[in-house]
């Protein structure tokens, strides 16, 4: 399946949004024009369009062998983080603090404020995975809830759940992890953690649907109020065009991951032998990673000149999250690994997708060459 985009671009920003699966979201639209009913409807066509959402919702569980009751639909990865943390609060509405790694999106740590809880980061370095040791100190001394991104959207670090999982559990406490950027790019261990969330638009599922697994099926907990959709968790008419979307996109992605990520990962390869000829420094570049993420600091003060030159040759990369990319400020993910702000400040981002291309890839890498060699 190719990418059916018009215009020129050579596009690496796949951790800040996947390009759309054309024929997907085509079919999923044209089955919405036809059937476009409220699904909290009482008439035989809107409980059509609530059976596919439960229908989704029963995917959802067969993937991940998870209630389905607890998985809740919303409309963002920021709102999915937010209904994660609020659903913490209602469990536990006398805790101050939870522990948190270093390397969440900003809408998490967002959530943890919103909500009343203290965020008590853990320890790293520049393996950009959390310490144990630590983490398990926190725990010993006083446990608590853990929360804990599976995959680093910056720097594509896999954390090492099996060892995060053991050590919440002997201390009989949750873990939580926001799964944005490992859903359908790499195998995930869902039975490690007790609640999670992602998002389509991050698969090729178009904006317009998240997902929420709440760690307990609690009656009392609500989003937001007015109606009693998504088991009375959020109100509001649910996005049954992009829910579908979602379901066939993951099933796609599902089908297609091993082959696509051993191609991926030659990508990365190439890529990041390339870059470090000319003076990169590829970071965390010896730890578990996405096989679709590099994340390197250029041996160049002129960022912004350098982004500039690749844009005027159609080549779109990143700075980083893409919550802050435009405000450039430094990776907060680097500065706690012990990267100076001015190091982290020559970071970029480069991250490939399904519809990468190997023509694209040696495009990109003459090109940066070329101006790092301009700008050096």
């Amino acid at each position: 399946m190719k990418s059916h985009s018009t215009n020129d671009i050579k596009y690496f920003d796949y951790n800040a949004t996947h390009p759309p699966y054309p024929e997907i979201l085509e079919s999923c639209l044209s089955e919405y024009l036809e059937s476009y009913y409220n699904p909290s409807g009482i008439t035989r066509f809107s409980l059509q369009k609530q059976g596919k959402i439960e229908q989704t919702r029963k995917y959802l569980s067969q993937i991940t062998g998870h209630k389905e009751k607890q998985f809740v639909f919303s409309s963002t990865g920021t709102e999915a983080n937010h209904l994660l943390i609020q659903s913490l609060r209602v469990m536990y509405p006398n805790l101050n603090s939870v522990i948190v790694s270093p390397f969440e999106h900003s809408s998490l740590y967002a959530a943890l404020g919103t909500y009343g809880f203290q965020p008590i980061l853990l320890q790293t370095n520049k393996t950009g995975t959390i310490n144990l040791n630590h983490l398990q100190t926190l725990l010993k001394q006083e446990p608590k809830p853990v929360i804990c991104l599976y995959a680093g959207n910056e720097t594509g670090v896999i954390q090492p759940v099996e060892e995060i999982h053991a050590l919440t559990k002997q201390y009989d406490q949750l873990l939580i992890s926001d799964l944005m950027q490992a859903f359908c790019k790499i195998p995930v261990p869902f039975q490690l953690f007790d609640g999670y969330s992602f998002s389509g638009h991050k698969i090729g599922a178009g904006m317009g649907a998240a997902v929420s697994y709440l760690p307990k099926d609690n009656k009392d907990f609500k989003l937001f109020g007015g109606g009693n959709q998504e088991n009375e968790h959020r109100a509001g008419t649910e996005n049954t065009f992009a829910i579908s979307c979602l379901q066939k996109v993951t099933e796609t992605q599902l089908n297609l991951l091993d082959e696509k990520n051993k191609r991926l990962m030659e990508f990365q390869t190439r890529i990041e032998t390339n870059l470090e000829s000319v003076g990169c420094e590829i970071i965390a570049k010896s730890e578990k990673r996405l096989p679709n993420t590099t994340f390197l600091i250029l041996p160049i003060q002129t960022v912004d000149f350098f982004l500039l030159g690749l844009e005027e040759k159609g080549l779109i990369v990143s700075t980083g999250s893409s919550c802050k990319s435009r405000a450039r400020e430094a990776s907060k993910s680097l500065l706690y690994m012990g990267y100076s702000e001015e190091e982290a400040l020559r970071a970029i981002r480069i991250s490939t997708g399904s519809f990468t291309k190997l023509e694209d890839v040696n495009l990109l890498i003459d090109e940066m060459k070329q101006l790092i060699q301009k700008l050096s």
